[in-house]
């Protein structure tokens, strides 16, 4: 039985990894598709729609303001999450319990909820929707995340470092940044790092507040009903290998820093 136990786990394991990458391998495969009018039968092979990704309408215009909006958000919601994240843990302060439970309320709203709400809110003040709209609704959500990974960050920091630094007579701006700040780098990264994957992917929220601005996940899902362009699907497999890349640059870049310090060790 224990034999045919492990044998089992092997079994779900490999078909719960199939399942997963189903979608991913379908989205590769048919963004080599020779597709006309839709893209949901295969009708060849061709190398076209990576070489003119822009031929299909708003599919590059919508990546783009995708990466505008990822990007802006993030540097709006990484620094005000930073902030909250050290006040929080270095200082003691009237609400602050209260303060953090608000900060993990928009984790926990779902985000039909989320959506309508800020909707409304920038309906009752006459703000008209748009990309201005949707960067402050993603830095809205996305600040509780960078709260939570900068603050377990914040939590294990030694504070000798920093009681080093002034005992050396260096000034607070100078302990923070030639001390604090690097020791929170990792930690920042991490956060800003989920920010722009969350801003990026973002459907819901973002449909509500985008008024006549079209994004990427609100091109392919309105694209979606007549079979979504061949282009997108470029643009999807480009940024899933764009983040393969990334995580393999990054063990790679770990696994020779583990090895520097164990030689030097």
């Amino acid at each position: 039985m224990r034999g045919f136990g492990k044998y089992l786990l092997w079994v779900y394991s490999g078909m719960a990894l199939v399942f997963l990458m189903i979608p991913i391998v379908y989205t590769i495969v048919f963004s080599f598709n020779d597709a006309r009018r839709t893209n949901i039968v295969w009708r060849g092979f061709t190398f076209d729609n990576w070489l003119d990704v822009c031929n299909a309408q708003d599919v590059c215009s919508s990546f783009g303001n995708s990466l505008l909006v990822a990007g802006v958000s993030t540097v709006l919601a990484t620094a005000m999450g930073t902030a909250i994240a050290l006040a929080l843990v270095r200082y003691r302060f009237r609400f602050r319990e209260a303060t953090t439970l608000l900060l993990f309320l928009p984790m926990a709203t779902p985000e039909v909820v989320l959506g309508a709400g800020l909707a409304a809110q920038f309906l009752q003040l006459g703000v008209q929707k748009g990309l201005v709209t949707i960067i402050i609704a993603h830095t809205m959500f996305c600040i509780s995340f960078v709260v939570v990974t900068v603050r377990a960050r914040v939590a294990v920091l030694d504070g000798a470092l920093e009681e080093a630094g002034r005992d050396l007579y260096a000034s607070p701006n100078q302990v923070f940044w030639r001390v604090t700040f690097p020791l929170l780098i990792p930690g920042i990264v991490a956060a800003a790092l989920l920010s722009f994957a969350l801003s990026f992917d973002d459907f819901i929220i973002t449909n509500f507040n985008a008024g006549p601005a079209m994004t990427f996940p609100r091109f392919v899902y309105t694209a979606a009903a007549r079979g979504i362009p061949a282009e997108a699907n470029v643009i999807a497999s480009g940024v899933f290998f764009c983040a393969i890349l990334l995580v393999l640059i990054a063990q790679v870049g770990g696994a020779i820093k583990r090895q520097r310090l164990a030689q030097v060790g």
